[in-house]
């Protein structure tokens, strides 16, 4: 007996599968390539204004010191942010810590447990006592936030003008220096891990790097989860090493002044052979930013609290019902967000070697910026600490560029406001188009 076959009305046609172009392969977020694109094309026209001088090693060296402050304390704004609260008083607040830590270095540790300035302890008390310092501001400015229910606009807008003159009131107005030898390592310029230390570290990066890339594939299949083809793993994987190797090359190139070199033989005793050179390799800044990054990247990703404040973020009223404690949340963030300026306070005051009472200033502008040009959405729910940091690098190179060329400082300032706005009306467009709120 033949079989029947189903009427043709009856019969259905599966639907052809979309094609996918090669950054949904290797699911890249089309946004971070873009901004990635804008800042490359930036960096070429300010090379080609300034006759090459912008992308020298030399540059990309004090760019990426220059970075670091702003982009620790970008990526504490992103949590702040997403669970849409702002704060506008980590420049103020930067500056308390600074004034803090430098009058702790200079007075507090000589005068009350008599050890001198530069004593190996000394730098340590300081920045404990720095973060320490930053983390109950925080605390207490998340407390009146999340308990007594004050907006976070108004709570760090007089946390701004109140931290800035506590800073000066601390100092009696005057600059605090040279600081603690150990301590102005931290801020890149005086502290450098070398050539070959820097190579060790990207080397371990680039190992962490791929570890992670592979890793995250094999819990990809182990949970029935679709996973991009091997080749395009491979390809993301050197990208990867690319990127990391590229980037100590070029710091460990740019080559330290033979007076600096005979000036460090001098202090140990030694005769700099002569023609020696060597590089700078990465500042401890970056080190401290890389880590810093690390650290918030799995908090955000792979810990209860970053899982809480991204839902609080996405809908406080469905979380809170859902048992989080929205209000002790609120103190966290801000918490973190005042250890993170008394870190940037540190590198930020070691890289200029004392403590001036404009440190700091229109700080917490860059910070908001870079946190926003970097994707994170100012109606709450999502970020990224990667994005962030760009942000800062793209703030920062802009800035930089401009004043290399010869652009007026007022000018400057009209043209970050620019991308500024200009950076939200993209987001907006681009969650448009993406379906996302």
């Amino acid at each position: 007996m033949a079989e029947q076959t189903a009427p043709a009305s009856t019969q259905t046609t599966a639907k052809p599968t979309p094609r996918r172009n090669f950054a949904q392969v290797l699911e890249l977020d089309t946004r971070l390539l873009g901004m990635i694109g804008a800042f490359i094309l930036m960096c070429i026209g300010f090379d080609l204004f300034t006759d090459g001088r912008f992308l020298t090693a030399r540059n990309i060296f004090n760019l990426t010191i220059q970075t670091v402050s702003v982009a620790i304390m970008a990526t504490g704004m992103v949590f702040v942010i997403v669970t849409r609260h702002i704060d506008l008083s980590v420049g103020s607040l930067l500056a308390t810590c600074s004034a803090v830590m430098a009058m702790t270095q200079t007075q507090i540790v000589p005068d009350m447990l008599g050890m001198g300035l530069n004593h190996p302890l000394t730098w340590v008390i300081a920045l404990v006592v720095g973060l320490i310092a930053g983390g109950l501001i925080g605390a207490f400015q998340g407390w009146l936030i999340g308990y007594l229910l004050i907006p976070s606009f108004i709570v760090t807008l007089g946390g701004l003008l109140v931290w800035r003159n506590v800073a000066w009131y601390l100092t009696s107005g005057q600059t605090i220096g040279p600081l603690d030898a150990s301590f102005m390592r931290l801020g890149g310029i005086n502290g450098t891990l070398g050539v070959t230390w820097s190579w060790v570290v990207a080397v371990v990066c680039a190992v962490a790097a791929v570890a992670a890339l592979w890793n995250a594939r094999r819990n990809k299949i182990r949970h029935d989860f679709p996973v991009k083809p091997v080749w395009a793993e491979a390809l993301m994987s050197l990208f990867a090493v690319a990127a990391i190797m590229g980037f100590v090359a070029i710091l460990a190139s740019y080559e330290i002044p033979s007076r600096r070199l005979e000036r460090m033989f001098e202090a140990r005793g030694e005769v700099m052979p002569e023609g020696f050179t060597t590089g700078y390799g990465l500042p401890l800044s970056v080190l401290i930013l890389i880590l810093v990054a690390v650290a918030m990247t799995i908090v955000a990703r792979r810990t209860r609290l970053g899982r809480y404040i991204f839902a609080t973020g996405g809908n406080p009223d469905a979380a809170e019902l859902s048992g989080i404690n929205t209000r002790l949340l609120t103190v966290k963030v801000f918490a973190i967000m005042g250890m993170l300026a008394a870190l940037s306070a540190a590198v930020a005051s070691a890289r200029l070697t004392n403590h001036a009472n404009d440190i700091g200033t229109l700080d917490e502008l860059r910070v908001i910026a870079a946190a926003v040009i970097g994707g994170t959405a100012l109606s709450g729910g999502f970020g990224t600490i990667y994005g962030a940091i760009l942000g800062a690098l793209i703030m920062q190179s802009l800035q930089s560029g401009m004043a290399m060329v010869g652009v007026d400082a007022p000018f400057q300032n009209i043209v970050v406001g620019s991308v500024l706005v200009l950076a939200v009306l993209i987001d907006i467009i681009y969650r448009k188009r993406a379906g996302v709120k």
